[in-house]
């Protein structure tokens, strides 16, 4: 499972367009399935599902990866971590 916590300074409509800006580039990139449930952003494909949740203060993420992905799991963190370092600050 995957559990990552970035902080960030903006506000919540701000934060909202970044995170619905990477939904977008991984439902192109990807073809995941998103919608949001309050200010959570659900996302979903064969052998992924999680969520982005928007706190104040911080984006959590979090994903339950099925197989193949589960063997890829420190890649898929880092290049979330990645993402959310060049997204939020």
């Amino acid at each position: 499972m995957i559990d990552i916590s970035h902080p960030h300074g903006l506000d919540a409509g701000a934060v909202r367009n970044v995170v619905q800006a990477i939904a977008e580039k991984l439902s192109e990139r990807f073809q995941v399935i998103n919608h949001w449930d309050g200010d959570a952003l659900v996302f979903a494909r064969s052998g992924v599902d999680g969520r982005i949740s928007l706190l104040p203060g911080q984006v959590r993420v979090t994903a339950q990866l099925g197989f193949p992905y589960s063997m890829m799991q420190s890649m898929v963190e880092e290049e979330i971590q990645r993402v959310l370092g060049e997204r939020l600050g």
